[in-house]
């Protein structure tokens, strides 16, 4: 088999199991939809039909987890209400070679497909020891200050570990590293603030942001963050499509960046910078979840559409 000359190998998981790993850390992405999944309950419009007939064409939220093959380790990005799927979903695609739970698990916000699934660790289900659980100052106060969250610290199911945006965290030491830094984001911070995460694997940088208002309101450059060389992949917020994702309703709620505006601010760079990016988010309205000649048009231009069960590695 020839030798890829591209620095990343991008790999759709086609069958329930995968016969050969890399051996070296990779990506796995576990959900793509909006916190509400796809389709989303009460639903039964063309953008659902078919998901409701069809199991295959369904998606958990957004979440994705990390792994490292020398330590069978790995680490979880987001905790939604398809958490207990997800766990099952890495487990099988990676041939049980990994521990059943993560490291550790790490949480944008408080919007509820980011969140909710933590109940899924309380007494009543796994009933977990400590799981190391990294959050935002304001998302640690939340957890600590209100049920049914507040019974997973004090029963000590799981173990808030604060996040700022000056501390790096590191996994998998020896041969493989992985650093992880936060950010924040404007975002509907109703209950917590909203992080991004930049997540360096072996130096190479994955960017991760499922939920921002309007990339103008953020006051670091995104096109930036994606053109810099280090970086190898970046999934963005793609909630909506444009703005008639949302019909009769006011769309301003409930803000996000458009793809459409998204890909307007990267018209000028060049198609390995749009190869990097991978559009993440799908509100179950999006265009991008059932139209093909949607998905197409953005293929077209270079960019990526997240699949539930793509894995992304780097080469060795």
């Amino acid at each position: 088999m020839k030798k890829v000359l591209i620095p990343i190998l991008f790999l759709l998981l086609q069958t329930a199991k995968i016969m050969a790993l890399p051996q070296h850390p990779f990506v796995l992405i576990l959900g793509t939809a909006q916190d509400a999944g796809y389709p989303q309950a009460g639903c039964t419009k063309v953008c659902c039909k078919q998901a409701w007939q069809t199991d295959s064409l369904r998606q958990y939220p957004t979440c994705f987890a990390v792994a490292d093959p020398a330590s069978k380790t790995w680490l979880l990005f987001e905790a939604g209400p398809n958490l207990k799927e997800q766990l099952q979903l890495f487990n099988t695609l990676t041939n049980n070679a990994y521990t059943y739970l993560p490291q550790a698990i790490f949480i944008t916000h408080a919007h509820i497909g980011h969140y909710l699934g933590l109940a899924q660790l309380g007494r009543e289900v796994m009933n977990t020891k400590d799981m190391p659980v990294y959050v935002l100052p304001r998302l640690q106060l939340f957890l600590q200050n209100n049920g049914p969250w507040s019974q997973l610290v004090s029963l000590h199911n799981i173990a808030l570990k604060p996040l700022d945006t000056a501390t790096v965290n590191t996994f998998f030491t020896g041969n493989n590293t992985v650093n992880i830094t936060c950010f924040t984001v404007p975002h509907r911070d109703e209950f917590s603030e909203t992080a991004g995460f930049d997540i360096a694997i072996n130096a190479k940088h994955l960017l991760f942001i499922p939920d921002i208002d309007k990339w103008e309101k953020w006051p670091t450059s995104i096109v930036a963050k994606v053109q810099n060389p280090t970086c190898f992949a970046a999934l963005l917020d793609a909630t909506f499509y444009n703005e008639n994702d949302l019909p009769g309703k006011r769309i301003s709620q409930v803000p996000h960046p458009f793809v459409t505006e998204t890909m307007a601010l990267f018209n000028n760079s060049d198609a390995l910078t749009k190869s990097k990016i991978y559009f993440i988010h799908f509100n179950h309205t999006n265009p991008l979840l059932y139209n093909p000649s949607a998905a197409a048009a953005v293929k077209q231009q270079a960019y990526h559409i997240a699949k539930q069960g793509q894995l992304l590695t780097l080469q060795p």
